[in-house]
């Protein structure tokens, strides 16, 4: 490919532009320097972003000019489509609502927080997400052993506990000091409808609460009052309130979840709907978890104020936001929950929704390094309170053993422990992994150590039976490097169920920007890729003008129908490369820098290898590599690696002397959060997920290398 022209080749008379949303065929779109692919490549358009596009522009060849806050240039028209503004819908004759044109974020309770103060937190929203003007607090809950209380009773950070009207009238004022608003939710039990009620009632009483959510879900330990208990339920909270106090309900807003929580019953008494949006938990696209919540609620005739998973990839929160507002019309938008949000997905939402602003944006370099301890490290520990653990174990996906053990209703009989080694005081993401087998509980909890500012352990519930092989935050925190045990993590058999099993696999401590976990390895924030090269080839081989060197060859191409190892067949997310000579030439590269995610056997697929690249030199891009049908692993997860580092051979196929090699480039964070993702035969889980190996690196050679295109 040649470079093509230095300068940007604008039109004279582009026309009246246009404002829509990019409806792209992948990841992204190249972005041009002028109308065709012998231009430079000068920046790419994601998918679901939103631009300012030309019509009159279009040329013979289907190019249109495009501008996209600080940066314009050339979009092929026939990879995107564009979808205006003025064809979007809004929510046609809806009362106003509290939530409207806003931004709220879920709080859950102050033991899971860095913040030590409710002063502190505000302080910090109002530092990190000025647009965040409502936050919903958790305000009571019930059990069958407790009954109905305020939320503090299971809160261990004192200062952010609500135990009463007093509690609330302090995060009143205080959130009121930054602006912001105070909106109380509690779970629906119907367990003592009486308690429960008189507890809502006396918070909605309060100064300055501005509206009330009820949590109603289809699962154990939601509502249990049944369709006869709704009625009753609801008219003691809404005769001791103003008429005029605004009532919601937050829901599980698919399909099948729908009549089983009995909406009819509700609707009388409630002023919108909160979806829980949370496609990471569904296994969906955003885009498709929106849609499904639409379908399923537009027609209750009330205002839809979609709850948005903050622990999500940035920029599949920016898509959720900007499908949420502008193509549903939705009043405002709200985040599931502080604990597990970061700055940079605080970053995807804006009060203004201005998709063309002058302001240049910054690539986010997510993480730095990272420190993993394994079941079988060092830094773990594990035993029992009476003398016989009583663990059992498997061999894990990650490629060591896993213990697991019977959940306990109510004592704990054994225990085990992760502890990292902290060289400095830094602020980092903490995840568990939670495997396919034997993790069934769903109220795992774990102890988080050493947290800043935290005067005792951060507890953390995990439903591990929502999770498949894969990495569950617990969310970020500074940790202080002073404390003893600083970030180490604690779970007990504990549960409060005796039917079901706890797993215990690795824990990961992955550092964001400004702090480095082991100075060795530097910070990610000073690290970028220098291009992307073939993972296969001589060294000189790599540097010539073939795309796979050597006698390599693609034996499968991206997107085409082909078998995966022990699965149907489905759509190839990378290529299948293959060569018969000598083993000798069978070493397998990185492709790129960056740090090693994965690093094990996957069933029915074998010994696989998963690369986090680093964020490319001028686009920021971050993209991961993976390579299956391997041997030799030379390399352990949290390793860093250069480009052209060997790092496993190419295994031999069945039957024959050639040598085989799977190799994908992934632009989401699929691969990180399952290691063995594959698209099947979902078309659009392949190209909004993967992009062709062969197409990308060639537009992104190192330099000095023989290839340019």
């Amino acid at each position: 490919m040649s470079p093509g022209p230095a300068s940007v080749v604008r039109p004279e008379q582009p026309g009246a532009p246009q404002t829509a949303l990019t409806n792209v065929n992948g990841a992204w779109a190249y972005l041009r320097a002028g109308p065709g692919e012998q231009y430079r490549v000068i920046g790419d358009i994601e998918d679901k972003s939103i631009l300012r596009y030309f019509p009159h522009s279009r040329t013979q060849n289907d190019w249109v000019w495009v501008e996209q806050s600080w940066r314009a240039g050339w979009l092929a028209a026939f990879v995107v489509d564009f979808e205006p503004f003025e064809d979007w819908p809004c929510q046609p004759d809806q009362l106003p609502t509290p939530y409207d044109g806003r931004v709220a974020v879920w709080h859950w309770k102050g033991a899971v927080l860095q913040d030590n103060s409710i002063d502190e937190l505000a302080q910090r929203l109002n530092r990190v997400a000025p647009h965040v003007t409502e936050v919903f607090v958790k305000i009571s809950d019930s059990t069958q052993q407790t009954g109905a209380d305020w939320q503090g009773r299971w809160d261990s950070k004192a200062e952010l506990a609500l135990t009463g009207p007093e509690s609330i009238d302090r995060w009143v004022s205080a959130l009121g000091r930054y602006g912001m608003n105070f909106h109380a939710w509690c779970v629906a039990r119907g367990l003592d409808s009486e308690a429960e009620t008189d507890l809502i009632v006396q918070a909605c009483q309060r100064p300055g609460v501005r509206s009330l959510i009820l949590d109603v879900e289809p699962y154990a330990g939601f509502w249990t009052g049944g369709r006869e208990g709704i009625r009753p339920f609801m008219l003691r909270i809404r005769r001791q309130i103003p008429g005029n106090f605004h009532i919601g309900i937050s829901v599980d807003p698919r399909r099948h979840h729908f009549r089983h929580i009995w909406p009819e019953e509700w609707r009388p008494f409630v002023d919108s709907v909160h979806p829980q949006v949370y496609w990471v938990t569904f296994g969906v696209l955003p885009e498709v978890a929106l849609r499904e919540a639409w379908d399923v609620w537009q027609d209750y005739g009330l205002p839809i104020i979609p709850v948005l998973q903050a622990d999500a990839e940035s920029a599949e929160i920016r898509v959720a936001h900007t499908l949420a507002r502008l193509r549903y019309g939705a009043p405002g938008t709200a985040l599931w929950r502080l604990g597990v949000i970061g700055e940079a997905q605080f970053r995807e939402v804006s009060e203004s929704d201005n998709p063309v602003d002058d302001t240049p944006v910054s690539p986010v370099v997510r993480n730095g390094a990272m420190v993993l301890v394994r079941p079988d490290d060092a830094g773990f520990a594990k035993g029992s309170y009476l003398g016989e653990e009583g663990f059992g174990s498997f061999p894990g996906p990650l490629g060591w053993p896993v213990w697991y053990r019977p959940t306990q209703a109510s004592r704990s009989l054994a225990w085990a422990h992760w502890t990292p080694t902290l060289e400095r005081s830094i602020t980092c993401e903490v995840a568990v992994f939670v495997p396919e087998d034997h993790a069934s509980t769903q109220n795992a909890s774990y102890q988080l150590q050493g947290v800043r500012g935290a005067t005792s352990p951060v507890a953390v519930e995990v439903d591990q039976s929502r999770y498949n092989n894969q990495w569950v935050t617990l969310g970020v925190y500074a940790l202080d490097s002073a404390e003893s045990g600083a970030g180490s993590v604690f779970v007990t058999d504990m549960t409060g169920e005796d039917d079901r099993e706890l797993a215990i696999d690795a824990v990961r401590w992955r550092e964001f920007p400004g702090g480095s976990l082991n100075p060795e390895n530097g910070n990610n924030s000073d690290h970028l890729a220098d291009g992307y090269d073939s993972p296969v080839g001589a060294v000189g081989e790599r540097r010539g003008s073939r795309m796979w060197p050597g006698d390599w060859q693609a034996r499968d191409s991206f997107g085409q129908l082909a078998e995966r190892p022990g699965s149907e067949e489905g759509y190839l997310p990378g290529v299948n490369l293959g060569h018969g000579d000598s083993a000798a030439r069978n070493t397998v590269f990185a492709c790129a820098s960056g740090i090693v995610t994965f690093a094990g056997h996957l069933p029915g697929v074998g010994a696989t290898l998963i690369i986090r690249h680093d964020p490319l030199r001028g686009s920021g891009r971050v993209l991961c590599s993976r390579y299956m049908h391997i041997e030799g692993i030379q390399v352990q997860i949290g390793d860093r690696v250069q480009r052209g580092e060997q790092i496993a051979s190419a295994a031999q196929a069945a039957g024959g002397q050639d040598h085989r090699l799977h190799f994908d480039l992934c632009a989401t964070s699929a691969l990180e959060r399952q290691p063995g993702h594959w698209p099947g035969r979902n078309f659009l889980a392949l190209i909004r997920n993967y992009i062709d190996p062969h197409d990308f690196i060639a537009g992104h050679r190192p330099a000095g290398s023989g290839l340019s295109g």
